[in-house]
């Protein structure tokens, strides 16, 4: 009840104010006071004023908020674990069968303290075995680009 008073008292003050604007020849004006001034009792006539003051003043409603508030914080932190460890077990275990299947056989085993064998034809004179070397350079390259697709 003293809301609805109070409102509507405080659309009484904001027509006045808008009808002294409006002698004073500045209806545009006016008219936006008067606008802002209808507010406050339309609010009390909808209800709106009484839900709201409902709202505010209940402890459960505040406790309400806080298990909402709660779940946004659950929900927000386990998406950044999910993102920072990859999911769950099996499927950092799947991801990681995958990379193991994509990459190349030879790729994975560096030779490092051999040197490679050299061809029949390298053996045979110089300009064979640059040939043959560049031959197999290029067998290589195409292996790498079929195997991408290009």
């Amino acid at each position: 009840m003293l809301t609805s008073t109070i409102c509507a008292a405080v659309s009484a003050a904001g027509l006045g104010i808008a009808l002294l604007t409006a002698y004073r020849k500045r209806f545009l004006a006016a008219a936006r006071i008067a606008a802002y001034a209808l507010v406050p009792i339309g609010l009390v006539m909808t209800g709106v004023i009484d839900w709201v003051k409902d709202l505010v003043f209940k402890p459960s409603v505040w406790v309400g908020f806080g298990v909402l508030a709660l779940s946004a914080v659950l929900f927000m932190i386990t998406r950044a674990v999910e993102r920072r460890g990859g999911g769950t077990r099996e499927e950092r275990r799947a991801a990681a069968a995958q990379q193991r299947a994509a990459t190349a056989p030879a790729a994975s085993a560096p030779s490092l303290g051999q040197a490679p064998a050299r061809p029949a034809a390298a053996a045979a004179g110089p300009k064979k075995g640059r040939a043959a070397g560049a031959g197999e350079d290029f067998s290589d390259i195409e292996a790498i680009l079929k195997k991408h697709g290009i």
